[in-house]
């Protein structure tokens, strides 16, 4: 398959204004204000396209098309030509939507500028689904070019990417686009029904809440496959991006944000004033493992003295536990999301409403937001979820910047931060793996 690729740009070059507060960026974006949102009318053919060809990228393109018939996946862009091949393959292959899969070879770009070719292919849509380093970048670079945009969560790994996806998402209020996050729980018709329970007062005003995120082992690229395949450090730790903070923000980032964006919601999208905390890396040390840590305990605290007491861990042979509860004055509830349950309970223990029981039919919630996305962009109403889905991010950021450094951050100082873990240049070739963060060493910045 043909493919463009292209060398990356100069060192920080995707980041380049972040410093700037949340206005003054905005304001920093408004010389492409001219470019066109899209409108399209109910019948209208929607054109897609697919940034980052993982499989959530693939996952995120068949929902697209499986939204709406009049969808058609028409370019595809990731760093690596064997990931978007496979990914193109997969979706062909598949009898659902394989119609309406139209890339052709010169749709199909690769390397690290390849998301600028699919904004300029004709596209209506694109899904933003690489690692979440490249997000900010890429949504201001849609936002600049009047593309409506699904985003994968997290949309940051620092708070100069948050400070830029919050101003592009201001300015694509102005500009009508559609912004739909990948925290996915807030398309899920049971939670839904289960945090409006709790907004309505169904266990009084919340006291105290605790979310767990406790896994084994997720994928792995070694330094075997490495050695293998002559990889640069660059495309290893790309290929490897879950273990290195700045690709991934690490896992109370990365994949611990769906638990915080839920206590985050149930607050009714307040966030916390300040936290503290610890963590480490314990049991998965191997270098393989790049420089992450292993497990993060954090206490936040919100406006009014509610604690939210957090911990995520990725340990194998350890117990597992997925969950959420949310202490009331006159009861609780109990988040499950092994088993996608919302129950509530009274202060004596007994279950008085499960979201399981209540909700009837499907609830695919992967589906649900890109089917929500396609229905606000044909009704002319497109979705903008930029301010939650950028504040959930800097939670969990805030939470890292606890546990890395043992200080107590407050949300002005996560805000405000000027750490940016950009890294000196887009290109493959060496890039050291930095060390592990020392509690009580490892500076604030």
């Amino acid at each position: 398959m043909m493919s463009r690729e292209h060398k990356g740009p100069t060192r920080r070059y995707f980041l380049r204004t972040a410093a700037l507060g949340t206005a003054a960026l905005a304001a920093s974006l408004r010389p492409w204000e001219h470019a066109p949102a899209v409108h399209v009318a109910g019948s209208e053919v929607l054109r897609v396209g697919l940034i980052g060809c993982g499989g959530r990228g693939t996952g995120a393109a068949f929902n697209c098309l499986r939204a709406d018939p009049n969808t058609r996946l028409v370019a595809m862009a990731d760093l690596f030509r064997d990931r978007l091949e496979k990914s193109l393959q997969t979706l062909k292959s598949n009898e659902q939507i394989a119609k309406q899969v139209e890339v052709k070879p010169d749709h199909c770009f690769v390397g690290f500028n390849a998301y600028r070719d699919l904004l300029a292919s004709g596209v209506d849509i694109v899904l933003l689904c690489t690692p979440p380093h490249f997000r900010p970048a890429h949504l201001h670079a849609a936002v600049e070019a009047g593309k409506h945009i699904f985003a994968e969560k997290p949309v940051a790994v620092d708070a100069p990417g948050v400070r830029k996806v919050l101003a592009a998402c201001e300015l694509a209020k102005q500009k009508s686009l559609a912004v739909v996050s990948g925290l996915c729980w807030r398309y899920h018709r049971g939670m839904r029904e289960t945090m409006k329970r709790v907004h309505d007062g169904a266990i009084g005003d919340i006291v105290t809440m605790q979310c767990t995120y406790n896994v084994g082992y997720l994928w792995v690229r070694t330094l075997a496959e490495k050695e293998k395949h002559g990889w640069s450090d660059m495309e290893w730790q790309c290929r490897n991006w879950l273990y290195f903070t700045w690709l991934s923000g690490d896992h109370i980032v990365e994949q611990h944000i769906h638990s915080l964006d839920k206590m985050a919601w149930a607050m009714r999208n307040q966030y916390p004033i300040r936290c503290w905390g610890m963590g480490g890396r314990q049991v998965r040390v191997e270098p393989d493992f790049g420089h992450i840590f292993d497990h993060h305990a954090v206490v936040y605290e919100f406006p009014g003295g509610v604690r939210l007491y957090s911990f995520c861990r990725q340990q194998n042979g350890t117990h597992t536990d997925v969950s959420d509860q949310i202490f009331g004055t006159s009861g609780t509830c109990d988040i499950q999301a092994s088993r996608s349950d919302g129950i509530l309970l009274s202060r004596q223990g007994q279950r008085l409403w499960s979201s399981r029981q209540a909700i009837r039919g499907p609830d695919d919630m992967y589906q649900s937001e890109l089917d929500e996305m396609i229905a606000s962009i044909r009704a002319g109403r497109p979705i903008n979820d930029g301010d939650w889905m950028a504040k959930s991010t800097l939670m969990a950021i805030m939470g890292r910047m606890a546990t890395y450094t043992g200080k107590l951050i407050t949300w002005e100082m996560a805000f405000n931060s000027q750490e940016d873990l950009t890294p000196p240049k887009y290109e493959f070739g060496p890039l050291p793996v930095p060390p592990v963060a020392k509690p009580g060493v490892t500076p604030f910045v």
